[in-house]
């Protein structure tokens, strides 16, 4: 959840986040008000392990989780597969520093967001941002017990995930109605959502500066020909069926990033990070890699298009994986990565005109969001909408 400064740094050695965190971070850039928030802004995600310790508890909890992923005999099967994969795991997060940089990420994020929503809309401030994660601390469930603690008279929870899924969005919403337990808080704050943002203007030119910072590191001659690799988390066809809308909304965000770009390289979208054995989103981003090369393209880039911040995914699966080992594998001349948004100036901008905007709007809660896809058959689903139809209205 959101603190007060940053987790106390060694006297001697570097930290991993001192690596991972832009030069220009410091500590005045927390907002340290101990005032009693008016606005709390409840930023969730999956989050990620920040020890090695934590990694097996985090894998169980995603492989037990029904709306992540479903598995055949999944209460036996998910944690087999967690207790198989936790050394595995560990060892790639000791290759990235020991530890995921989710959390101060997300700190980061949240703080600068909230400073500058205390300048834009100060007749909603003091604003004050809390991180709600999934399968690792800090949870969701607990960081609502700080909020109410708070006591601010409004919470806008922020899904973290521009584009929705109920694997990931849906599962992080589905954990405050279980900690509600479908009842309506007992108290006089007032609640809203903010549930997907996929072609927000200034995420899309988040991406596409991203991208240009990538582009400038070719030569003229490689440039025009590298392939724009978009790189999302593959999702379960089974999910795909039931008329999950995450493929879409993805794929949205590569037009409209595309298309500020001016079109001005081949391109596709590709799918990351299959886990279990069903069957999921394909052209994996690997097997396109390698696909692509064998047809004599020699420069990529790869751009994690889901992801707001830096991750396992990104620093290990693609800059290792696929950049470092696959690039010497297949003998292409290049393969570069872009920068996740992180603390981008446009992100920040971007965050804060999506919750500045909510803040003023009339809409608590997105029809869309209300809306059951076309072939779901869980009651659960349908008793999560009706309690944040009840909770946001």
């Amino acid at each position: 959840m959101m603190r007060c400064g940053l987790t106390k740094l060694p006297k001697n050695g570097i930290n991993i986040y001192q690596l991972l965190m832009p030069k220009s971070f410091s500590l005045s850039a927390i907002n340290c008000d101990n005032l009693r928030p008016k606005t709390a802004i409840l930023m969730l995600n999956m989050g990620g392990p920040q020890t090695k310790d934590q990694v097996g508890d985090y894998l169980h909890r995603i492989m037990t989780d029904r709306e992540m992923m479903q598995l055949p005999f999944q209460d036996t099967l998910g944690p087999y597969i967690a207790r198989k994969r936790t050394a595995d795991v560990q060892k790639k997060y000791e290759e990235i520093g020991g530890g995921s940089p989710i959390l101060k990420w997300t700190q980061l994020q949240g703080s600068l967001l909230c400073n500058k929503l205390d300048q834009v809309s100060p007749e909603t401030a003091p604003h004050k941002s809390y991180v709600g994660f999934r399968y690792v601390t800090p949870f969701t469930e607990d960081t609502i017990k700080e909020i109410e603690s708070d006591g601010p008279e409004r919470v806008v929870i922020f899904s973290q995930y521009p584009q929705y899924s109920c694997a990931t969005s849906g599962s992080s919403f589905n954990s405050i109605f279980t900690h509600f337990n479908g009842k309506k808080p007992n108290n006089n704050i007032k609640w809203s959502m903010i549930d997907r943002w996929p072609t927000h203007h200034l995420l899309v030119k988040t991406f596409a500066e991203r991208i240009k910072e990538k582009l400038a590191e070719f030569s003229p001659e490689q440039r025009d020909d590298a392939i724009l690799l978009f790189s999302a988390h593959s999702l379960p066809l089974k999910n795909v069926r039931r008329g999950d809308s995450y493929p879409s909304e993805v794929g949205a965000t590569v037009n409209a990033v595309m298309a500020e770009l001016n079109h001005c390289n081949p391109y596709c979208l590709v799918w990351q990070s299959k886990v279990g054995p069903l069957p999921w989103l394909e052209p994996f981003t690997d097997d396109a890699i390698k696909m692509y090369a064998a047809k004599g393209k020699k420069n990529f880039i790869l751009i994690p298009i889901a992801f707001v911040n830096e991750h396992i995914e990104t620093l290990h699966e693609l800059d290792i994986e696929y950049c470092h080992d696959l690039a010497k594998e297949v003998k292409v001349d290049k393969i570069l990565r872009a920068a996740a948004p992180n603390d981008h100036p446009l992100f920040i901008d971007a965050i804060t005109d999506i919750v500045h905007k909510h803040l003023i709007g009339n809409q608590k809660i997105n029809p869309k969001f209300l809306t059951r896809c076309p072939h779901c058959v869980s009651d659960r689903c349908h008793n999560s909408k009706k309690f944040f139809k009840e909770l946001c209205e």
